[in-house]
Protein backbone atom coordinates (compact mmCIF):
# COMPACT_ATOMS: atom_id res chain seq x y z
CA UNK A 1 0.00 0.00 0.00
CA UNK A 2 2.71 2.10 0.87
CA UNK A 3 4.18 2.01 -2.84
CA UNK A 4 1.09 2.77 -4.13
CA UNK A 5 0.99 5.99 -2.10
CA UNK A 6 4.51 6.50 -2.99
CA UNK A 7 3.64 6.21 -7.07
CA UNK A 8 0.05 7.66 -7.03
CA UNK A 9 1.31 11.86 -6.64
CA UNK A 10 3.52 11.51 -9.56
CA UNK A 11 0.73 9.83 -11.66
CA UNK A 12 -1.84 12.94 -10.79
CA UNK A 13 0.94 15.59 -11.16
CA UNK A 14 1.56 14.15 -14.65
CA UNK A 15 -1.83 13.51 -15.97
CA UNK A 16 -2.59 17.19 -14.46
CA UNK A 17 0.11 18.89 -16.44
CA UNK A 18 -0.74 16.64 -19.22
CA UNK A 19 -4.33 17.96 -19.67
CA UNK A 20 -3.09 21.37 -19.49
CA UNK A 21 -1.73 20.96 -23.35
CA UNK A 22 -4.38 21.91 -25.52
CA UNK A 23 -2.53 21.67 -28.32
CA UNK A 24 -1.38 18.53 -28.38
CA UNK A 25 2.13 19.60 -28.33
CA UNK A 26 3.45 16.28 -26.45
CA UNK A 27 2.47 13.28 -27.56
CA UNK A 28 1.89 10.03 -25.16
CA UNK A 29 5.07 8.48 -27.08
CA UNK A 30 7.17 11.03 -25.60
CA UNK A 31 5.42 11.50 -22.76
CA UNK A 32 6.51 7.64 -21.23
CA UNK A 33 9.93 7.91 -23.00
CA UNK A 34 10.86 11.21 -20.99
CA UNK A 35 9.15 9.80 -17.91
CA UNK A 36 11.79 6.49 -18.70
CA UNK A 37 14.42 9.10 -19.52
CA UNK A 38 13.91 10.74 -15.54
CA UNK A 39 14.22 6.83 -14.19
CA UNK A 40 17.22 6.29 -16.01
CA UNK A 41 18.44 9.93 -14.59
CA UNK A 42 17.48 8.47 -10.88
CA UNK A 43 19.87 5.83 -11.58
CA UNK A 44 22.58 7.55 -12.93
CA UNK A 45 22.49 9.54 -9.62
CA UNK A 46 22.21 6.95 -7.24
CA UNK A 47 25.35 5.59 -8.42
CA UNK A 48 26.95 8.90 -8.57
CA UNK A 49 26.01 9.61 -4.65
CA UNK A 50 26.92 5.74 -3.94
CA UNK A 51 30.61 6.32 -4.87
CA UNK A 52 30.71 9.93 -3.19
CA UNK A 53 28.63 9.74 -0.41
CA UNK A 54 31.41 8.03 1.50
CA UNK A 55 34.20 11.42 0.77
CA UNK A 56 31.68 14.07 0.64
CA UNK A 57 30.70 15.30 3.72
CA UNK A 58 26.97 15.28 4.64
CA UNK A 59 26.57 19.73 4.84
CA UNK A 60 28.34 19.70 1.17
CA UNK A 61 26.40 17.18 -0.19
CA UNK A 62 23.39 18.88 0.97
CA UNK A 63 24.00 21.97 -1.21
CA UNK A 64 26.21 19.85 -4.01
CA UNK A 65 23.52 17.08 -5.28
CA UNK A 66 20.05 18.81 -5.54
CA UNK A 67 22.79 20.79 -8.71
CA UNK A 68 24.11 17.29 -9.72
CA UNK A 69 20.37 16.14 -10.01
CA UNK A 70 18.86 18.99 -11.78
CA UNK A 71 21.96 18.85 -14.53
CA UNK A 72 21.68 15.13 -14.95
CA UNK A 73 17.47 15.37 -15.57
CA UNK A 74 18.10 18.60 -17.93
CA UNK A 75 20.58 15.99 -20.48
CA UNK A 76 17.22 14.68 -22.14
CA UNK A 77 15.81 18.06 -21.89
CA UNK A 78 18.20 19.92 -23.63
CA UNK A 79 18.17 17.05 -26.38
CA UNK A 80 14.53 17.70 -26.67
CA UNK A 81 15.38 21.88 -26.93
CA UNK A 82 18.18 21.39 -29.35
CA UNK A 83 16.26 18.88 -31.81
CA UNK A 84 13.28 21.69 -31.72
CA UNK A 85 11.14 19.42 -29.92
CA UNK A 86 9.88 21.96 -27.17
CA UNK A 87 9.03 25.27 -29.17
CA UNK A 88 6.03 26.70 -26.51
CA UNK A 89 6.63 26.88 -22.75
CA UNK A 90 3.77 24.93 -22.11
CA UNK A 91 5.21 21.93 -24.19
CA UNK A 92 8.83 22.63 -21.94
CA UNK A 93 6.99 22.54 -19.21
CA UNK A 94 5.16 18.85 -19.71
CA UNK A 95 8.13 17.66 -20.75
CA UNK A 96 10.08 19.04 -17.66
CA UNK A 97 7.73 17.42 -15.61
CA UNK A 98 7.61 14.28 -16.95
CA UNK A 99 11.14 13.82 -16.64
CA UNK A 100 11.16 15.50 -12.76
CA UNK A 101 8.39 12.83 -12.61
CA UNK A 102 10.04 9.54 -13.52
CA UNK A 103 12.89 10.55 -11.23
CA UNK A 104 10.85 10.80 -8.34
CA UNK A 105 9.09 8.11 -9.44
CA UNK A 106 12.04 5.71 -8.86
CA UNK A 107 13.13 8.02 -5.90
CA UNK A 108 10.26 7.39 -3.81
CA UNK A 109 10.60 3.28 -4.76
CA UNK A 110 14.71 3.45 -3.71
CA UNK A 111 12.95 5.75 -0.04
CA UNK A 112 10.72 2.91 0.74
CA UNK A 113 13.34 -0.53 -0.30
CA UNK A 114 15.90 1.41 1.03
CA UNK A 115 14.55 3.51 4.18
CA UNK A 116 12.85 3.01 7.12
CA UNK A 117 8.77 1.40 6.60
CA UNK A 118 6.17 3.94 6.44
CA UNK A 119 2.65 4.10 6.75
CA UNK A 120 0.58 5.12 3.94
CA UNK A 121 -0.56 8.69 4.99
CA UNK A 122 3.29 9.43 5.03
CA UNK A 123 4.19 7.98 2.34
CA UNK A 124 1.64 9.81 0.46
CA UNK A 125 2.77 13.07 1.69
CA UNK A 126 6.45 12.63 1.27
CA UNK A 127 5.52 11.09 -2.63
CA UNK A 128 3.61 14.66 -3.10
CA UNK A 129 6.30 16.79 -2.17
CA UNK A 130 9.69 15.20 -3.73
CA UNK A 131 7.40 14.73 -7.31
CA UNK A 132 6.56 18.34 -6.89
CA UNK A 133 9.70 19.61 -6.13
CA UNK A 134 11.30 17.20 -8.85
CA UNK A 135 9.11 17.81 -11.15
CA UNK A 136 8.50 21.90 -10.91
CA UNK A 137 12.81 22.22 -10.78
CA UNK A 138 13.10 20.19 -13.96
CA UNK A 139 9.91 21.88 -15.85
CA UNK A 140 11.93 25.33 -14.86
CA UNK A 141 15.32 23.89 -16.61
CA UNK A 142 13.33 23.17 -19.60
CA UNK A 143 11.94 25.98 -20.06
CA UNK A 144 15.30 27.98 -19.78
CA UNK A 145 16.99 24.95 -22.10
CA UNK A 146 14.08 26.59 -24.60
CA UNK A 147 14.94 29.71 -24.11
CA UNK A 148 18.54 29.19 -24.33
CA UNK A 149 18.24 27.70 -27.60
CA UNK A 150 15.38 30.15 -29.68
CA UNK A 151 18.19 32.85 -28.38
CA UNK A 152 20.98 31.19 -29.86
CA UNK A 153 19.29 30.83 -32.95
CA UNK A 154 18.66 34.57 -32.83
CA UNK A 155 22.28 35.32 -32.58
CA UNK A 156 23.37 32.61 -35.24
CA UNK A 157 21.01 34.28 -37.74
CA UNK A 158 21.90 37.82 -36.86
CA UNK A 159 18.47 39.25 -35.11
CA UNK A 160 18.32 40.98 -32.33
CA UNK A 161 18.06 39.28 -29.36
CA UNK A 162 15.81 41.50 -26.04
CA UNK A 163 17.94 41.90 -22.69
CA UNK A 164 15.07 40.65 -21.16
CA UNK A 165 15.15 37.29 -22.56
CA UNK A 166 18.91 36.74 -21.25
CA UNK A 167 17.92 37.79 -18.03
CA UNK A 168 14.89 35.36 -18.35
CA UNK A 169 16.93 32.61 -19.03
CA UNK A 170 19.56 33.15 -16.55
CA UNK A 171 17.37 33.74 -14.02
CA UNK A 172 15.28 30.28 -14.54
CA UNK A 173 18.65 28.36 -14.89
CA UNK A 174 19.90 29.78 -11.26
CA UNK A 175 16.60 29.61 -9.64
CA UNK A 176 15.49 25.95 -10.04
CA UNK A 177 18.55 24.40 -8.06
CA UNK A 178 18.35 27.23 -5.58
CA UNK A 179 14.65 26.09 -5.12
CA UNK A 180 15.85 22.16 -4.70
CA UNK A 181 18.46 23.54 -2.33
CA UNK A 182 16.10 25.64 -0.09
CA UNK A 183 13.93 22.47 0.05
CA UNK A 184 16.54 19.96 0.74
CA UNK A 185 18.43 22.40 3.41
CA UNK A 186 15.63 24.00 5.21
CA UNK A 187 13.67 21.53 7.23
CA UNK A 188 10.44 23.30 8.43
CA UNK A 189 7.19 21.98 9.44
CA UNK A 190 6.78 20.05 6.55
CA UNK A 191 3.07 20.64 6.29
CA UNK A 192 3.89 24.34 5.78
CA UNK A 193 7.27 23.74 3.15
CA UNK A 194 4.73 21.53 1.24
CA UNK A 195 2.17 24.39 1.02
CA UNK A 196 5.30 27.31 0.11
CA UNK A 197 6.58 25.06 -2.63
CA UNK A 198 2.84 23.30 -3.92
CA UNK A 199 2.01 27.46 -4.29
CA UNK A 200 5.38 28.48 -5.82
CA UNK A 201 5.12 26.19 -8.94
CA UNK A 202 1.39 26.55 -8.95
CA UNK A 203 1.55 30.79 -9.83
CA UNK A 204 4.45 29.67 -12.24
CA UNK A 205 2.38 26.94 -14.03
CA UNK A 206 -0.78 29.31 -13.97
CA UNK A 207 1.55 32.33 -15.38
CA UNK A 208 3.69 30.17 -17.93
CA UNK A 209 0.05 27.99 -19.21
CA UNK A 210 -1.28 31.85 -19.71
CA UNK A 211 1.54 33.58 -21.30
CA UNK A 212 1.98 30.25 -23.99
CA UNK A 213 -1.28 30.91 -24.82
CA UNK A 214 -1.16 34.00 -25.94
CA UNK A 215 2.10 33.61 -27.64
CA UNK A 216 0.81 31.01 -29.42
CA UNK A 217 -2.27 32.81 -30.63
CA UNK A 218 0.22 35.76 -31.69
CA UNK A 219 1.85 33.24 -33.63
CA UNK A 220 -1.06 32.07 -35.33
CA UNK A 221 -2.98 35.01 -35.37
CA UNK A 222 0.01 37.09 -36.70
CA UNK A 223 1.48 34.55 -39.05
CA UNK A 224 -1.68 33.56 -41.10
CA UNK A 225 -3.33 36.30 -41.62
CA UNK A 226 0.04 38.15 -43.44
CA UNK A 227 0.66 34.33 -45.18
CA UNK A 228 -2.57 34.20 -46.68
CA UNK A 229 -2.53 37.47 -48.09
CA UNK A 230 1.39 36.89 -49.68
CA UNK A 231 -0.54 33.88 -51.10
CA UNK A 232 -3.43 35.80 -52.97
CA UNK A 233 -1.15 38.19 -54.39
CA UNK A 234 0.94 35.63 -56.03
CA UNK A 235 -1.66 33.71 -57.12
CA UNK A 236 -3.47 36.73 -58.55
CA UNK A 237 0.37 38.11 -59.45
CA UNK A 238 0.20 41.67 -57.63
CA UNK A 239 3.04 41.22 -55.59
CA UNK A 240 3.13 44.91 -55.06
CA UNK A 241 0.05 44.97 -52.48
CA UNK A 242 1.63 43.37 -49.99
CA UNK A 243 4.73 44.06 -47.98
CA UNK A 244 6.54 41.13 -48.60
CA UNK A 245 5.96 41.30 -52.14
CA UNK A 246 6.77 44.35 -52.48
CA UNK A 247 10.54 43.33 -51.26
CA UNK A 248 10.34 40.25 -53.69
CA UNK A 249 9.60 42.61 -56.49
CA UNK A 250 12.75 44.51 -55.37
CA UNK A 251 15.36 41.53 -55.61
CA UNK A 252 13.90 40.77 -59.25
CA UNK A 253 16.57 42.83 -60.73
CA UNK A 254 19.50 40.30 -59.14
CA UNK A 255 18.40 36.95 -60.74
CA UNK A 256 17.79 35.60 -64.16
CA UNK A 257 13.88 35.37 -65.09
CA UNK A 258 13.77 32.08 -64.65
CA UNK A 259 15.73 31.62 -61.27
CA UNK A 260 13.59 34.79 -60.14
CA UNK A 261 10.48 31.85 -61.25
CA UNK A 262 11.90 29.36 -59.03
CA UNK A 263 12.15 31.58 -56.43
CA UNK A 264 8.14 32.67 -56.17
CA UNK A 265 7.38 28.86 -56.75
CA UNK A 266 9.71 28.21 -54.02
CA UNK A 267 8.33 30.97 -51.80
CA UNK A 268 4.64 30.20 -52.59
CA UNK A 269 5.08 26.25 -51.62
CA UNK A 270 6.54 27.74 -48.52
CA UNK A 271 3.63 29.65 -47.64
CA UNK A 272 1.02 26.90 -48.94
CA UNK A 273 2.62 24.55 -46.44
CA UNK A 274 2.79 26.83 -44.07
CA UNK A 275 -0.77 27.65 -44.08
CA UNK A 276 -1.79 24.29 -44.25
CA UNK A 277 0.33 23.33 -40.88
CA UNK A 278 -1.19 25.97 -38.60
CA UNK A 279 -4.82 25.17 -39.90
CA UNK A 280 -4.10 21.94 -38.31
CA UNK A 281 -2.95 23.12 -35.38
CA UNK A 282 -6.04 25.15 -35.08
CA UNK A 283 -8.30 22.23 -35.36
CA UNK A 284 -6.58 20.33 -32.83
CA UNK A 285 -6.76 23.09 -30.46
CA UNK A 286 -10.35 23.14 -30.94
CA UNK A 287 -10.22 19.33 -30.26
CA UNK A 288 -11.48 18.64 -34.25
CA UNK A 289 -9.77 15.27 -34.70
CA UNK A 290 -10.57 15.37 -38.29
CA UNK A 291 -8.70 13.12 -40.40
CA UNK A 292 -6.46 14.26 -43.38
CA UNK A 293 -8.35 13.71 -46.66
CA UNK A 294 -6.07 11.07 -48.90
CA UNK A 295 -5.86 13.54 -51.60
CA UNK A 296 -4.86 16.20 -49.15
CA UNK A 297 -1.97 14.04 -48.31
CA UNK A 298 -0.77 13.52 -51.55
CA UNK A 299 -0.62 17.78 -52.39
CA UNK A 300 1.07 18.86 -49.13
CA UNK A 301 3.67 15.53 -49.38
CA UNK A 302 4.22 16.36 -53.14
CA UNK A 303 4.49 20.08 -52.38
CA UNK A 304 6.66 19.40 -49.50
CA UNK A 305 9.34 16.95 -52.01
CA UNK A 306 9.25 20.32 -54.81
CA UNK A 307 9.91 22.88 -51.79
CA UNK A 308 13.10 20.66 -51.16
CA UNK A 309 13.99 20.19 -54.74
CA UNK A 310 13.87 23.33 -55.50
CA UNK A 311 15.61 24.26 -52.01
CA UNK A 312 18.77 22.29 -53.30
CA UNK A 313 18.42 23.74 -56.71
CA UNK A 314 18.35 27.41 -55.91
CA UNK A 315 21.49 27.64 -53.98
CA UNK A 316 22.60 29.28 -50.75
CA UNK A 317 22.77 32.69 -52.70
CA UNK A 318 19.23 32.65 -53.24
CA UNK A 319 17.80 31.29 -50.19
CA UNK A 320 19.72 34.15 -48.31
CA UNK A 321 18.05 36.44 -50.11
CA UNK A 322 14.87 35.64 -49.16
CA UNK A 323 15.52 34.48 -45.87
CA UNK A 324 13.37 37.08 -44.57
CA UNK A 325 10.50 35.54 -45.99
CA UNK A 326 10.89 32.18 -46.07
CA UNK A 327 11.97 31.67 -42.18
CA UNK A 328 10.94 28.27 -40.13
CA UNK A 329 11.25 29.49 -36.76
CA UNK A 330 10.64 26.40 -33.98
CA UNK A 331 6.83 26.68 -33.88
CA UNK A 332 6.65 26.42 -37.56
CA UNK A 333 9.02 23.82 -37.87
CA UNK A 334 7.62 21.83 -35.40
CA UNK A 335 3.67 22.23 -37.47
CA UNK A 336 5.04 21.25 -40.15
CA UNK A 337 6.65 18.47 -39.69
CA UNK A 338 3.29 17.33 -37.01
CA UNK A 339 1.70 17.71 -40.45
CA UNK A 340 4.02 15.99 -42.68
CA UNK A 341 3.72 12.81 -39.88
CA UNK A 342 0.04 13.05 -39.70
CA UNK A 343 0.71 12.85 -43.91
CA UNK A 344 2.79 9.99 -43.90
CA UNK A 345 1.13 8.06 -40.87
CA UNK A 346 -1.21 4.78 -42.37
CA UNK A 347 -5.17 5.03 -42.26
Amino acid sequence: MSFLAALLPVAIYILVVYELDSFSLVSVKNLLLLVLSGMAAALICFGLFSLTGRVVPENVSDYADPVIEELVKAIPLLFMARRKKTVFFIDSVICGAAVGGGFSLLENVFYLVLGDSLGFGTALFRGLEVALIHMGCSAIISVALMFAVRLTERVRSGLAVKGGDTLMAVFLFIVSPVLHILHNSLHSNPIIQFVIVFGSMALLLIWIYQYDGDMIHRWLDRGLDKQVSLLMSIKEGELGDTKTGRFLMSVKENFPSEVFFDLICYVQLYVELSVAAKSRFMMREAGMDVPIEEHERELYLSQYREFKSLEKSLGKTARMTIAPVVKFYPADRKSLDDLLDECRRPN
